[in-house]
Parts: C-alpha cells; sequence; structure tokens
C-alpha cells in the first residue's frame, strides 16, 4: 500500500469572521481526506510538559473532501507578452543578451527561446550539457545546433548573440566577455581566452513552437501536469533583445561598446527601466517599437549589479542604469499556484490560533492560521511573528551535517518532516539557505507548504520546539490562566501599523521576533510613545531589516549583508532590497538597534542548555517589586521546555552604548552559559580567545523593565526559552508568576504599580 502523504497551505495567515478563507491540499496514496476545524492550544510534545493540545471546532470545513496530487512549477523565469506573435520569427534575426551564468556546467538551459522540449519545435539560444552557448532550433522531427567552441566560465558576464538567415540555414554564435574592472579585472590580461565565433549552416529550419517567448527556461509539456517550464537558467541576464536582421560582427562588437538599441529591433528588454524609490516590480520593459513587455515568475532578482556596474554606486536608487541584471535561480518559487481544496467563509470565532487538521489513515496534517477579532475586544494582544515563520519557512540546515552540528552544539536529530522535505526542493527554501547556484535566499513567501510552521514541529537538527510550536506555549499559558486575548501577526501590524496596535494595552511578542520592516518598527515604537505597554519575550526580535512589496504581503524579502549572524552573503552592491528601495541588513546598522525599542538586544545563542536568571539589586527597588511578588526564589526559571532553562537558545542583553533607556532597570541576569554561546558576529573586530559564554560578560540574558511617556513601559525577559519555561509544571512556577505579575499590571489602564517611586531618582523623571 502506498505510504499516505498529505500537505497543503492557506492562502492568508490571518482572517476575521466573515472573511474569506482557502485551502490548497496536494495528497499521495489517498483520493479523500476527513477535515476537521480544530484549535490550537499547545504544540511541543516535550514529555516535561503538557503534550500537544487541540480542540475540535464546529466548522463549515468539516467532513470528507476529495484531494489530489497537485504540482508546482519551481524556478524564476520571464514570460513575454507578444499576442500577434512577432517572435515566431519567420524572417533573418538575432538573439542578444548581455548574460553572466552562475552554473553553465548543470546542463541545457534556455536564455532566450520559443521552444518546446516535448516537441522539439522552435529555436533558442542558451547553454548545452557541456556548458557552452548553443543555438538550437527544431522542426518537431529534427533539431540541429552550432556551439561555441569554449565553455562558458562562470560568474563572468558576456555579450552573448546568434545571428541566423532562415533562407541559407547559416547561424553564426556570437560570445565576447565584457571586460571591467568590477567585473573581471584579470580578463584583460588572463591568457584564457573565453571569447568564440563560429558560423554554420543548420540543415533544418525552426518550425513555429506556438508557445510563449521566454527569457531564462523553455517550455516542457507533461500530460499531468500541463505546460510547464524545464531547462530552467541559473544567473543573470541583464538587457537583450530581438533584431529583425542578421547582425554582423562588427555590429555586435560595436554593442558591446555600448548597449543601445539597434535598428530593426523587434524588441529590447532594458532590464534597467522601471526602478523607483520605491524599489522595482517583475514587469520587464521593452523599450522596443512593439512594447513587447515581459513578466517574471517567482520574482527573479531585481536590484541586482548589471555588466556595467562600475562599484561605486552601491544602491540602484543611485544609478538604475548600472542595475540591469535580473538574477533567475532554476529552483525560486514564490507561489505553488495550487486549486483550492475546499474554502470556507469563517463562522464567529473567537480569536486565537486554529488549523484545518487533515486525516487519511494514519496521516494526519494541520495547515494553521490566526483569527483575529472583527474589532478588538481584549487589553491584550497577542502579535504572532509571521515575518520570523517566513524566514526560517522550511529551512534545511537540519539536513546539513555539519551545519546542524555547528549550530546546535550536539549530534543532529532527524525527524520525518526533515526527510519528506528533502523530497520536494519545490516548496522552496527558507532565506537561511542557498539556491542551486549557491546564491543566498532572499525572497520566502506564505503560499507554499511550510513544513516548520506545524504544532510538534522541533527545531532543525534539533529536538527543541522552535518558532510556531514554541510560541504555542505562550498560547497555552495564556489559555490555562484563563486571559482573554486577541491574535495579531506581523502581517496585520505591517499593512495597518499602529493602528493594529493603538486598540490594545498591552502587546506580547512571540519567543523570536526576529525580522522586522520598517513600518513594524515604526508603528512599535509610536505605540509605545503613546502610552502602550510591550512585553518583549523574545531573544534576538528586532534584527534583520525586512520588506514588502505594496501589492504583494505574501512574500517577505531580506537582504543578509556584512553584519549579523547569517546563513550567506549579498554580494557588493546588492544590499537594498528591490520590493521597496530600502537597504536591509540588521536594524543595528541602521541606526536603529532593538535596546532603543525594548531595552535588550542580540548578544548570544546556543543549543546545548538554557539557565535560570539570577535576581539582580535593582529588582528590589519599591518601584519594580511588584514584579516578583510572590517569588521567593533568587533563581528564576531553572527548568522549561527548551534545553532545561528560562535563559537560552538565543538571548539579548542591557547595553546603554546601544540605546537602551538610561532610567531601565535590570532585574535579572543568566549566567554560566557555555562557551557554545558565542558572541555575536557583528560585535567581534578581531577573532581571538574569550568569546564564548564562559569568558565573555556579554554572553547573559537581561531581564529589564522600564517607562515611557502616558503610563507605557516595555518589560523584557530577553530569551527564546522564556516562554517555553511557561508551560513548566502546567503553568505553575516562578516564570510563570512573574510574567502573571507584569501582565496583570500591563493589561490594566492608568498608571504602573510602582510609579510614585520613580521620582525618587533623578534619571527617573
Amino acid at each position: 500500500m502506498a505510504k499516505i502523504v498529505l500537505t497543503g497551505y492557506c492562502d492568508r495567515f490571518s482572517v476575521k469572521p466573515g472573511e474569506d478563507i482557502s485551502f490548497m491540499v496536494s495528497a499521495e496514496g489517498t483520493k479523500t481526506a476527513e477535515v476537521q476545524l480544530v484549535r490550537l492550544i499547545h504544540g511541543d510534545e516535550n514529555p516535561e510538559g503538557p503534550g500537544f493540545i487541540e480542540k475540535e471546532v464546529d466548522g463549515p470545513i468539516d467532513g470528507s473532501h476529495s484531494v489530489r496530487k497537485q504540482h508546482t512549477q519551481a524556478g524564476s523565469f520571464a514570460r513575454i507578452d507578444d499576442p500577434d506573435t512577432r517572435l515566431a520569427l519567420g524572417q533573418a534575426f538575432t538573439l542578444w543578451a548581455m548574460i553572466w551564468p552562475t552554473t553553465p556546467e548543470k546542463g541545457r538551459q534556455g536564455i532566450l527561446a520559443r521552444w518546446s522540449i516535448t516537441h522539439d519545435r522552435g529555436y533558442a539560444l542558451g547553454i548545452n550539457g557541456d556548458g557552452q552557448l548553443e543555438f538550437w532550433v527544431g522542426d518537431g522531427k529534427k533539431t540541429d545546433a552550432v556551439h561555441a567552441e569554449v565553455p562558458l566560465r562562470p560568474r563572468q558576464w558576456y555579450l552573448v548573440a546568434v545571428s541566423y538567415d532562415p533562407k541559407s540555414g547559416q547561424a553564426t554564435l556570437y560570445q565576447e566577455r565584457v571586460e571591467t574592472r568590477y567585473g573581471n579585472l584579470l580578463s584583460k590580461i588572463t591568457p584564457l581566452d573565453m571569447n568564440s565565433h563560429v558560423t554554420e549552416a543548420l540543415r533544418i529550419r525552426p518550425a513555429d513552437a506556438e508557445l510563449d517567448f521566454l527569457m531564462a527556461g523553455c517550455h516542457d509539456h507533461n500530460a499531468d501536469r500541463g505546460d510547464f517550464i524545464g531547462q530552467l537558467y541559473n544567473g543573470k541576464i541583464d538587457r537583450c533583445g530581438v533584431v529583425g536582421r542578421a547582425m554582423s560582427r562588427a555590429d555586435l562588437d560595436a554593442m558591446l561598446q555600448e548597449v543601445t538599441q539597434p535598428a530593426d529591433v523587434i524588441a529590447h528588454w532594458d532590464t534597467s527601466e522601471g526602478y523607483s524609490d520605491k524599489g522595482i516590480g517583475d514587469d520587464i520593459v521593452d523599450t522596443g517599437p512593439n512594447k513587447l513587455h515581459g513578466r517574471g515568475h517567482n520574482r527573479p532578482v531585481r536590484g541586482a549589479t548589471g555588466y556595467n556596474w562600475n562599484g561605486r554606486d552601491d544602491c540602484f536608487r543611485l544609478a538604475p542604469h548600472q542595475f540591469g541584471g535580473v538574477w533567475f535561480h532554476d529552483d525560486s518559487m514564490l507561489d505553488c499556484q495550487w486549486k483550492a481544496t475546499f474554502s470556507m467563509t469563517l463562522p464567529d470565532l473567537k480569536s486565537g490560533v486554529y488549523a484545518a487538521r487533515l486525516q487519511a489513515g494514519d496521516t494526519i496534517e494541520h495547515l494553521p492560521f490566526f483569527v483575529r477579532p472583527k474589532k478588538p475586544g481584549s487589553a491584550i494582544a497577542m502579535l504572532i511573528p509571521t515575518c520570523s515563520y517566513l524566514a526560517y519557512a522550511n529551512d534545511r540546515l537540519g539536513l546539513e551535517f555539519p551545519t546542524s552540528q555547528l549550530v546546535s552544539a550536539h549530534v543532529p536529530v532527524f525527524h520525518e518532516w526533515d526527510i519528506e522535505l528533502s523530497k520536494h526542493p519545490e516548496y522552496a527554501s527558507s532565506t537561511y539557505d542557498t539556491y542551486s547556484d549557491g546564491a543566498g535566499v532572499c525572497y520566502s513567501s506564505r503560499l507554499r507548504p511550510i513544513f516548520n510552521m506545524r504544532p510538534k514541529h522541533r527545531m532543525a537538527g534539533t529536538a527543541v520546539a522552535w518558532q510556531f510550536p514554541a510560541d504555542m506555549s505562550i498560547i497555552y499559558w495564556l489559555e490555562t490562566k484563563g486571559y482573554d486575548y486577541d491574535v495579531i501577526t506581523d502581517e496585520d501590524l505591517h499593512r495597518e501599523g499602529k493602528d493594529c496596535l493603538s486598540p490594545y494595552q498591552v502587546v506580547i511578542n512571540g519567543t523570536h521576533a526576529e525580522y522586522y520592516s520598517e513600518r513594524m518598527l515604526d508603528a512599535t515604537e509610536d505605540y509605545l510613545a503613546e502610552g502602550g505597554r510591550v512585553m518583549y519575550l523574545s531573544g534576538n526580535g528586532y534584527y534583520w531589516a525586512v520588506s514588502f512589496r505594496e501589492d504583494d504581503l505574501s512574500c517577505m524579502e531580506v537582504r543578509k549583508l556584512d553584519s549579523g549572524s547569517r546563513a550567506w552573503q549579498a554580494l557588493p552592491g546588492e544590499h537594498y532590497m528591490a520590493s521597496n528601495g530600502e537597504r536591509s541588513g540588521i536594524w543595528r546598522n541602521r541606526g536603529r538597534p532593538p535596546q532603543k525599542i525594548v531595552g535588550t538586544g542580540f548578544t548570544s545563542e546556543g543549543m546545548d542548555e538554557s539557565k535560570p536568571y539570577r535576581r539582580m539589586p535593582d529588582s528590589y527597588h519599591k518601584s519594580v517589586a511588584w514584579i516578583f511578588e510572590g517569588v521567593e526564589e533568587e533563581l528564576i526559571g531553572d527548568f522549561g521546555l527548551a534545553a532545561g532553562g528560562a535563559a537560552g537558545i538565543e538571548i539579548d542583553r542591557y547595553d546603554l552604548t546601544l540605546g537602551t533607556p538610561p532610567h531601565t532597570r535590570i532585574l535579572a541576569s543568566s549566567e554560566g552559559h557555555s562557551d557554545s554561546y558565542p558572541r555575536v558576529s557583528e560585535e567581534i573586530a578581531f577573532n581571538f580567545p574569550g568569546q564564548g559564554g564562559t569568558q565573555h560578560y556579554h554572553i547573559r540574558a537581561d531581564m529589564t523593565y522600564f517607562t515611557t511617556l502616558n503610563n507605557g513601559a516595555v518589560w523584557s525577559p530577553s530569551s527564546i526559552a522564556w516562554g517555553q519555561a511557561l508551560p513548566w509544571n502546567n503553568g505553575d512556577n516562578n516564570v510563570s508568576r512573574v510574567m502573571a505579575n507584569v501582565l496583570d499590571a500591563f493589561a490594566k489602564p492608568g498608571p504602573l504599580p510602582g510609579a510614585e517611586y520613580h521620582a525618587e531618582e533623578k534619571h527617573w523623571k
């Protein structure tokens, strides 16, 4: 009997009663699945905690549904809009492009093509199986080709072209490297000849493929999948085009000196067109007379340097003509585009975390989503860090043994979902992974199955709950303690700004609110300035600067730059996000370290063990002693579901030099972390011994508290592990007691406890 596999995703993260939500499901080994709407309460199966908890809820999706296998188009490419089929090209023509291939040795790849792989019809300029530039044609029965004498070298700019006359059959290939100081300085003097010019008479004439003209791929029709795109290209394509005559070698040599629109042009795609201060979209502009514009699919990377980048301007806003590079990847994927399996208008449900539970045989899958209230009705908001969920979506670090062992400081633990994910590269990767050509993944979308945004999941390569299931420990605690709360998400916050937060007395962050857009950061700061209150339960929060397009909040962009704990490094000149024109990297390098907003910021991470906090002298001051009411111990949180303590995994510290408000109280600090907790890389100017936890005073989690104007305040335990200590002993513990003291006070309007004592010290005025 075939193994049953169920997976899927929702078309939105958050939804209000009365709004519609759809569920896209793919199945193998079964034609039906039982669906049940459930409310999720706890997502960690750690035997030291309450275990996995869900509650069935009556919903319109409940019952048996037909399911089938759904297919996904991976790889980025561009499709040209050609309603009058001008690119059928029955006459003599020239195809040309500036290219920067990254994996020419990988196999056949289309660059500019109107070609059917299935039927061997049409024409294409691309790369053959030996890594050589090639022009091939087919009449539906036979094919013929001409290729260059020398293979293309990776990461070298070339002007490539083919001139073809169907009457004579003569085809001339043109391959010339582009010589610039910021491309390859030594290309001017190296004895290695990368150029090639070959002329041959092809024995057959191309028959029209009757398909769209493509950049970076070719059509591959399959009876099960339909028209998919294959022979995908890895690398950049800069300005390119089609000319309605066979250009001469002299014409092409002249073009190499300065790319201008040639005579008899049919299409001239100027990839440096379309930039604005707010970034650039997927449209590729044809500046020729026929306006045969293109549209990128699966988000080809824009804001990339072109063949003529001179290294002086590092942002496309300053010199867009130098940023014509469009970077295509054969494994990029932004939207599975599956058909909806079932949908519903959301009934009048209480705000919280829900899922469609799918079951066939012994196979169970959950598709989570978040229910907001029709109107805010609570004093408390739980802010779900969906930007961080996107950043880590389908991270494949657990499948990389050395990386996993180094990060987690123990032998990797492999899970069933790791194996299943390895079978599905088309479900794309996280922003901690690289594309197949080694470039960092800078886009992540929610329109796909996200294996690690499921209850019961574990951090890649470890036995510790991470992200979504870790945040469910906070949800469990709120539910168990009987708090009335509303759920909101990062996406809601980005869309609505401060208006998303203003209705609430207090906002609780999740365990790892690491990825923040400028709009989210501004909204949080403005909310606090007007008297809002934040309980910052994160470690390594407010760290990476991310962006979204205004017309598409399903996809997040981040560029990993020259600082911060990062899995890859953006190329020089490619530090600005195409989505909105902003510089990416860590907020600290944009002058907004998290210490300025929540009092603490990232200092270390380690996965081997977590530690407790020890109360500091400040915690006994009359202005803050109420936070520890009912707590007799000096040590807070010497237990927990995340490696045995409340301070760990990723931790933050107080630092006046980075903007911690000077009246901030240090209530408690962790100590004794192992050397598997190194100091963050952005603070290490020189590598030398003594950067580990047992040797450096910076390696600690600080619990802090400070007030703002209008009775506002921020309390920060500053540790990913804090939230996962809350369920310990069914919530009867000193971490829970401290948390309840703060939340009870923050949820009430008016002056906070201890406010009458603040004026006793000048720095509290």
